[in-house]
């Protein structure tokens, strides 16, 4: 291939796809909606599975730098049931099977990895469309244009580039997850610290759970997970953290001390998460010069491999693309049917888990399917 490549987003599947085509040769040019790097926050602690993320750190020729990011002991999982008693509890075995590497800094990896420019920061698409060429045109929040030989969403679960290839849009799939953190919670919230314990903790019943993992610094990141229509989320008043904070941790009554304190002794202000999936089997027909990839393509709740599943996809893709140098569609093809197995096979996952960890058995279920 001789033209550049345009992917919408610099998310860790975005950057994966860039890495690799640069590496193998392939100009690239990656527009991103955040003004910087460091725009956002970047989410906590990602397991990288040897079957999928893992693969697509080393197609991205970054394995050894991605080992030094590792935080040991992250891969240690316990369930709990609601009065705190640990009903599983699996140790890091040092394997290497999903080892914990906090997102920001594996973005970060990426980004130092491609050539200065590549990512065009403070890029927000506002609007898609068809040339008469064939081509593609990305209109910027600015006015300014950009026209694609060969564009790649990478954009996420609102993604703008899914438009030209299907009119699929995710839906509320019934559950909301509420976005807390504890820092320095050894010294300040040892009974919090020592549930969560050192890696991953999950704390469930029907209907509800609060998990956590530990990051570095004696960091806990939690979810109050909950499924509730989407007018009970719009209800609480998240400008108002104590209030909402009160209204999420009421859900949780009977709870032990040190599970709801995951949520009332917060250091950071509640966020919503409400979760949201494309139809099961989504697919669309082959349309030339795009594709996509990641959550714009594929997106479920979460199941612990969406980041994997992202990368991943950007490093099929790239070496598609690089196997079809004269034919990038012959490319786009070879990767879609693939990608289109592996998207049903997710969806299927995904679906059961969530019946597992939220259903009428739960948290029983749960531990029979990690000890299965």
């Amino acid at each position: 291939m001789t033209a550049p490549v345009t992917i919408v987003g610099a998310g860790l599947g975005g950057l994966v796809l860039a890495r690799v085509l640069h590496i193998h040769g392939v100009p690239v040019a990656v527009y991103e909606a955040e003004a910087s790097p460091t725009a956002r926050a970047q989410g906590g602690m990602l397991d990288i599975r040897d079957h999928n993320g893992q693969v697509a750190i080393k197609a991205a020729g970054l394995y050894e730098e991605f080992l030094g990011l590792v935080h040991h002991g992250g891969e240690a999982t316990r369930v709990l049931d609601r009065h705190g008693a640990v009903l599983f509890d699996e140790p890091d075995d040092g394997a290497g099977r999903r080892p914990e590497v906090p997102r920001g800094r594996l973005r970060q990896l990426l980004l130092d990895s491609l050539p200065a420019g590549t990512v065009h920061w403070g890029h927000k698409v506002a609007g898609v469309r068809t040339l008469d060429d064939g081509r593609h045109q990305l209109t910027f929040a600015d006015g300014s244009t950009v026209t694609a030989d060969l564009l790649v969403g990478a954009d996420g679960t609102w993604s703008r580039v899914r438009s030209l290839v299907s009119t699929a849009k995710p839906a509320y799939t019934g559950t909301t997850y509420i976005e807390t953190y504890l820092h320095d919670s050894d010294s300040r919230h040892p009974a919090s610290a020592e549930a969560v314990g050192g890696g991953g903790m999950f704390g469930l019943e029907p209907g509800r759970g609060i998990t956590a993992h530990r990051e570095p610094g004696g960091v806990l990141h939690t979810y109050a997970q909950l499924a509730k229509p989407e007018e009970w989320v719009a209800g609480i008043d998240f400008t108002d953290p104590a209030a909402a904070r009160a209204q999420v941790a009421a859900e949780f009554d009977g709870w032990a001390p040190e599970l709801l304190a995951l949520i009332t002794d917060a250091d950071t202000p509640p966020v919503p998460r409400p979760i949201y999936a494309l139809p099961a089997g989504h697919r669309w027909s082959r349309v030339p010069g795009v594709t996509l990839l990641g959550d714009a393509a594929h997106v479920t709740a979460p199941s612990g491999d969406g980041a994997n599943i992202a990368m991943f996809d950007g490093a099929q893709l790239a070496l598609a693309l690089v196997s079809h140098p004269t034919d990038p569609d012959a490319a786009l093809a070879d990767y879609e049917a693939a990608l289109f197995v592996r998207a049903a096979a997710t969806a299927a996952e995904s679906v059961e888990l969530n019946a597992i960890m939220f259903g009428a058995n739960s948290p029983h279920s749960l531990v029979e399917m990690f000890t299965a």
